[in-house]
């Protein structure tokens, strides 16, 4: 009956960390001019950028919540420009949805 149980809430787990991963997608494509434009913006608007070094920026990691997010340039043309949140993290830009902090896009 153990085995069962705990079979069943590891398959659970699972599935919530694969739904989590599964929300992160987008549909909006994003290139290397739009990494251009931002870390460019971002200089020109004297954001700082950040360092932390034990995070490494992957799409589905959820950046951590002190560090600072801004509104994308309007030069950066994609669909739901409101969904998302850009920071330059590690000399890296990372483009994360607002709602849930959950990286889109590194480059």
């Amino acid at each position: 009956m153990r085995k069962v149980l705990l079979s069943m809430a590891t398959a659970s787990a699972l599935l919530v960390s694969a739904s989590a991963f599964a929300e992160t997608t987008t549909t909006t494509t994003w290139t290397a001019a739009d990494g251009t434009v931002i870390k460019e913006y971002s200089t020109t608007q004297n954001y700082e950028p950040v360092n932390v070094p034990d995070f490494d920026a992957q799409v589905g990691v959820v950046l951590p919540s002190n560090v600072k997010v801004y509104s994308l340039p309007s030069t950066v043309k994609v669909e739901q420009p409101d969904r998302y949140s850009y920071t330059i993290v590690n000399d890296q830009p990372v483009v994360v949805e607002r709602s849930t902090r959950r990286v889109v896009h590194v480059w």
